[in-house]
This record gives structure tokens, sequence and C-alpha cells, in this order.
């Protein structure tokens, strides 16, 4: 099973610049989870022969948003967490499977200047209760964009960014939390030493070109799968946003 993962910047913004459904079928994608789609579904038109479509938009038009593109047909669909001041934005799509739940998740950003810090770690921790709760009954998979490089191999210059966005203790102690709760980061657990690993570049500086980034989007997996994962891929020769995707290739005949 191939899934990917991507932060889009926009989808509509990224019709204009591929072919979205052909990148998917030459990709083999099963399914295809993407976050900051900016738009209400109504105001797109997007045919996907062969893949059902969920979309959570938010509120607020032209802001964050998520949306699934999947194969498979799942059995039952939650928008959210279920919790009013956390669902208004768009950025949950719960799909439950016979196995597994498969999650696209868009953590709120902390702002440059740290003033949505406070709910972003009130988010953080509703968040982690929730895929807790869901682990209980079966393994999960989550991916997304989650705004936070977790560990200082994770962005170019860790030692200029401690205070900044993305890289506070607090947020990445979030993350911490959340994965000793049973859950792995796939891609460290494949390749925990690898460098050069970013899926988030800067518009400014040449900083894709000059590979100055950050790793901000994960496939997170339930302990119990590490063993259904075949690898984890970060494709940056993908353009069409800032993000590029990720890849999870994964066995659950292992499970």
């Amino acid at each position: 099973m191939k899934l990917i993962s991507w932060n889009v910047n926009g989808f509509r913004a990224l019709q204009r610049k591929m072919d979205v459904y052909q990148w998917m079928e030459e990709m083999g994608a099963d399914a295809l989870c993407i976050q900051e789609t900016k738009l209400h579904q109504d105001q797109v038109q997007f045919d996907s022969p062969g893949y059902f479509q969920y979309w959570n938009d938010a509120v607020r038009k032209g802001y964050s948003g998520t949306a699934i593109f999947t194969k498979q047909k799942p059995i039952n669909v939650t928008y959210g967490m279920g919790i009013e001041v956390h669902d208004q934005e768009g950025r949950l799509i719960t799909l439950e499977y016979e196995n597994y739940y498969l999650i696209t998740v868009y953590t709120p950003n902390a702002k440059r200047d740290l003033t949505r810090l406070d709910y972003r770690l009130e988010w953080g921790a509703a968040f982690t209760q929730y895929i807790k709760g869901l682990d209980q009954h079966k393994p999960v998979i989550f991916c997304g964009d989650l705004n936070v490089a977790h560990q200082e191999i994770d962005l170019t210059y860790p030692k200029n960014n401690r205070e900044n966005s993305g890289f506070t203790l607090q947020e990445r102690n979030d993350f911490s939390k959340l994965l000793d709760e049973g859950f792995i980061d796939s891609f460290r657990s494949l390749y925990p030493d690898k460098k050069g690993a970013y899926s988030w570049w800067s518009f400014q500086f040449n900083a894709r070109q000059r590979n100055i980034g950050w790793r901000i989007d994960y496939f997170v997996l339930s302990k119990r799968l590490e063993k259904c994962i075949s690898d984890v891929k970060i494709l940056k020769e993908v353009v069409g946003s800032d993000h590029c995707p990720v890849e999870l290739d994964l066995s659950l005949q292992n499970a």
C-alpha cells in the first residue's frame, strides 16, 4: 500500500501547476492525504475516477483545510476531533478501515511571534488524546504537516531557531509526548541518522535549491505497525508547493 501526504499550500494553485489526478495515477497512490487546501469544496472542480474524495473545509474561506483521495472506501469517516473549539479550521479527517485508521492532519502553526503557541499546545494535547483513543480499538496511521521539527537533525539551523515557531522546546516536547504514547515517526524509524532530509523550504533566499529546510511533514504510526513499513520517502523532486510530498510504503499483511 502506497500512501502520500502533501501540504499543497492551496489546492487550486496546485491545479494550475500540475494535473493532480494524473500525478496520483502515475505515482500509484492508494491514498493522497493533503493539507492546506485553502478552499471550500464547492470552489473547486476535481475529477478523480477510482478515488473517493473526502474534504474538511475551514469555516473561514481560503484558510487551512484538509482532504483525502482514496481508492479504498472507508467504513466510516469523521471530520475533526469532536471538540468544537478545535474543529473550526478543517484540520483533521479520519477514515476508519477494518484493520486501521488513516488520518490526515494539519497542525496549527504557533505563528512567527508565538502568539498562537498556547493554542497550538492545547490542540496538540487534545489530538494526542484523540489518537490514543482510536489506538485502543485498532492501529492508527496519521500523516500531514505537523508544524514541528522534532530533533536538531530535522532542520538546517537548529541553534538559530530554538525560540522560533516550529522548533520551540514546548512544541518539540508536545510531539515527544505523543510518540511516548505508543507511536513512531516512520521516517526516523528507518533512517535515524539521515541528515538533509527536509520537506519544507522557505520561498526566500533560494532555500530549496540550497536545501536549507525543515522536516515538518510526517507519517506517524502505532508502534505495532513498525514491522509493516517497507519504506518512507521524501519526494523532494516534486514541486508545486513550498512543501514536498512524503510517501509511506506499507505492507499490512505483516501486521
